[in-house]
């Protein structure tokens, strides 16, 4: 029976690198009797093949039936204890987790000095490196060997280990606290999307006041504060408060930079605080320094220093290609972004194991308005085409709705209105089903809608009738995301002064530059 990519087993094998393939090879030949061992040819049979099918496994003789499920366990778990003797792999927190393991073994055999000793050293460092739930395990074990391991100085010890478990507790609860706060409001946000009205408005600042615990500033480390500052963060996010947004993703980025040593032990948190301050000064329309941000961030995810793994490469691709398309789009030069999308489709393909589905559209909905820009309609419709036949699209309804409208518009730009009925029903009724119909969506549907029934003398009048109508939502707390997903006041005002949208772009770009 075969199952695509599906098997945990297969889907490991095949993320590994050449070298990491001969590192395993090396790793089981350390000794003699591991040479012919099953689990390697099953191993060196996975390799080989394009995809998982038991038939094959079991047709090849290596294992009976009744037996491959432990055979698979067993080189699975086999395969990553050798990934985590790689160098590649080795990290600060790795490594205290080793030494932790191996002062519990000393102590064990009764060599409570040496288990001491270890102990004390992986203290200081978990510490120095924020690493404070690990710092408190290593406070916890000396107190358990303390009391067996008798000195003169047991009482001063005593009060010494008591207090650090104490400030470590407290630290580590404030961080488990910030870190609920944070998660809450991202699934808040994916759960119910920004707020649409003052209740909406108004349960969100109830609910993140009651939440958040107390605090003093001063006596939080970087752990505690990077938690606050993403919390704040999705707060800002959900209530529309972009300026607050670009508060609180530059603190975040900043506590790294104040703080270099935790780039490397966190690159995730590094990358992901760079998007959301780019995504923060896209919103804000502040394009000099988004173009800054961008640009210190490349230089330093290519740089030699910066930690190198398939996860990183992953989301660094993602996130760095979205702010490059969103740089072309502030800055209305559409024509020079389309480099990207060849750039784009290979990196998808190559790291789509490792990208959710939403992430991808957001990509395609990006590419799309790229094309839109430029004036190639076809081609945005193609894209757009991609996330509203994907069935499978559960969150990020929003991408969604603005796909079907934006795809309207791309139809009826390009000539294409033969199916324009049916697909504003079909939109409107999808929207409706959704519960997103936003004012602006309402009135370009309408305006789409009685596109029919005007008189090409009549077209101009009608196009500014629906920019007066759309300009007074540009800034309203609750209407103003709809801007964010379609310039739509731009495409107005390139058939009102009959210019390109891009050159539109590109004027107002030069008015906000700053």
């Amino acid at each position: 029976m075969t199952n695509v990519h599906k098997d945990a087993l297969f889907v490991l094998v095949k993320s590994l690198s050449k070298s990491e393939k001969r590192q395993f090879k090396l790793y089981v030949g350390r000794l003699g009797v591991n040479a012919d061992a099953k689990f390697l040819a099953l191993f060196n049979l996975l390799d080989k093949t394009k995809q998982y099918d038991e038939k094959v496994i079991l047709d090849s003789g290596i294992v009976k039936k009744s037996q491959l499920s432990n055979l698979k366990a067993h080189l699975y778990k086999q395969i990553l204890v050798s990934l985590r003797l790689n160098p590649v792999n080795q990290n600060i927190r790795i490594q205290l987790r080793e030494q932790l393991d191996f002062a519990t073994i000393l102590y064990q055999k009764g060599l409570y000095k040496q288990s001491l000793k270890i102990l004390d050293k992986s203290k200081i460092i978990a510490i120095d490196h924020e690493e404070k739930n690990i710092a408190y395990e290593i406070v916890e074990l000396e107190k358990i060997i303390e009391t067996q391991y008798i000195t003169r100085s047991i009482p001063d010890r005593a009060d010494e280990l008591a207090v650090q478990a104490k400030e470590l507790s407290e630290q580590n609860v404030m961080t488990s606290k910030l870190s609920n706060l944070s998660l809450q409001l991202y699934g808040l946000m994916l759960k119910v999307g920004y707020v649409r009205s003052d209740d909406d408005l108004k349960m969100v600042q109830n609910y993140f006041s009651e939440k958040l615990p107390k605090y003093n500033i001063d006596e939080l480390g970087f752990r505690e504060k990077l938690w606050l500052y993403k919390a704040k963060l999705w707060y800002s996010f959900l209530i529309q408060d972009f300026l607050s947004c670009y508060k609180y993703a530059n603190k975040w980025v900043d506590l790294f930079y104040e703080n270099e040593k935790m780039i490397q032990l966190n690159p995730v948190f590094f990358l992901k605080g760079n998007h959301y301050l780019l995504e923060s000064l896209f919103y804000v329309k502040y394009s000099s320094q988004f173009r800054q941000t961008l640009q210190r961030l490349e230089q330093i995810v290519e740089g030699k220093n910066f930690p190198k793994n398939d996860n990183i490469a992953s989301l660094a691709f993602l996130y760095i290609n979205a702010n490059r398309l969103n740089l072309h789009f502030l800055e209305g030069t559409f024509s020079k972004g389309l480099y990207l999308v060849k750039i784009i489709e290979y990196g998808i393909a190559k790291h789509r194991d490792r990208l959710d589905a939403h992430h991808i559209m957001v990509l395609y909905y990006k590419i799309a308005s790229l094309y839109f820009g430029n004036g190639d309609n076809k081609n945005c419709i193609l894209y757009l085409k991609r996330i509203i036949d994907n069935k499978n699209l559960k969150m990020r309804e929003d991408l969604m709705c603005f796909a079907r409208v934006l795809s309207l518009v791309a139809h009826y730009e390009a000539g294409m209105d033969y199916h324009m009925e049916l697909q504003l029903k079909s939109t409107y009724k999808f929207l409706l089903k959704m519960n997103d119909l936003h004012a602006v969506q309402k009135e370009i549907i309408k305006f789409l809608r009685n596109l029919g029934g005007i008189y090409p003398n009549d077209l101009r009048n009608e196009f500014q009738k629906l920019y007066n109508e759309l300009k007074k939502y540009e800034n309203h707390p609750y209407e103003k995301r709809a801007f964010l997903y379609l310039d739509i006041l731009s495409w107005l005002e390139s058939h009102l002064e009959n210019k390109p949208v891009a050159q539109i772009i590109r004027e107002k770009a030069m008015q906000h530059t700053r």
